[in-house]
């Protein structure tokens, strides 16, 4: 995979890699990939509380109830 960076975030990425301590610039990119996802779950998480709380919700009362 290759990637086209502007020169300014070139030179941030190669910073924060240092400063950062990761091994190389795709360790860097593997974590900004890991914290993506984890944001993208948090935010799916929030919205499913707010539709059970809003009674949109069903109550499992085992795992066969997924189906």
């Amino acid at each position: 995979m290759n990637v086209s960076l502007p020169a300014t975030m070139l030179k941030t990425l190669k910073r924060d890699v240092r400063d950062g301590g990761f091994a190389s610039n795709s360790e860097f990119v593997r974590y900004l990939i890991r914290m993506w996802n984890q944001k993208k779950l948090g935010e799916e998480l929030r919205e499913d509380r707010k539709a059970f709380e809003a009674g949109e919700g069903i109550e499992l009362k085992s795992l066969a109830d997924l189906d």
